[in-house]
């Protein structure tokens, strides 16, 4: 039942992979203690049972958090959760991700992993206000504090508005830094 519960909060067409929405899930298994710091994650086996995908999706998402600092693998011991410094970070319509992290970490930027160009989905267009299938950019970074990773977003972009966002956001390690150059002050997430 876990299993099919699990393989059902997947979107298949929602315009993020599968591997990335099992990492997000691991995240928030981690965030709410379901997997607790130095222990190990279940087998590859069992996470893809769990997700009903291949083991090799779940290979590929074990592979980004490991890339991302939040798990460590041993070869013929298993994956484990590393500890890690808690940091409080309050969400809302006006989040900022540097000023959220004020006063608990002294270097804050965003890192871009990825940014493609892709048709708007039915979501995505309702939510920039865009036809669908429309050009949008998809952005996806990491939220560093210190050089540590503590968040992944993915973060759609008007393409005809925003076009460049992804070099500025390279440049200046800031979304909302990067939002001003295009006339931005202010934004809602």
């Amino acid at each position: 039942m876990i299993g099919q519960q699990m393989a059902s909060s997947l979107e298949r067409r929602s315009g993020v992979s599968l591997w990335r929405q099992i990492a997000d899930q691991i995240l928030h298994s981690i965030a709410v203690g379901d997997f607790a710091e130095n222990a190990a994650l279940p087998p590859e086996v069992a996470l893809a049972e769990r997700y009903g995908v291949n083991r090799h999706t779940v290979r590929s998402a074990i592979a980004a958090l490991v890339q991302d600092g939040v798990l460590r693998a041993e070869q013929g011991r298993g994956t484990f959760v590393l500890s890690r410094k808690r940091l409080s970070y309050p969400i809302g319509a006006r989040t900022r991700f540097s000023e959220g992290l004020q006063g608990q970490a002294s270097e804050r930027r965003s890192v871009l992993l990825e940014s493609a160009i892709e048709p708007a989905s039915r979501r995505v267009a309702e939510g920039l206000g865009l036809a669908r299938g429309s050009d949008v950019i998809r952005l996806e970074t990491r939220g560093e504090a210190d050089g540590q990773p503590v968040s992944r977003a993915t973060g759609w972009f008007d393409a005809a508005r925003f076009a460049g966002i992804d070099a500025a956001i390279a440049e200046t390690g800031s979304i909302t830094a990067s939002l001003q150059r295009f006339g931005i002050a202010d934004y809602l997430r």
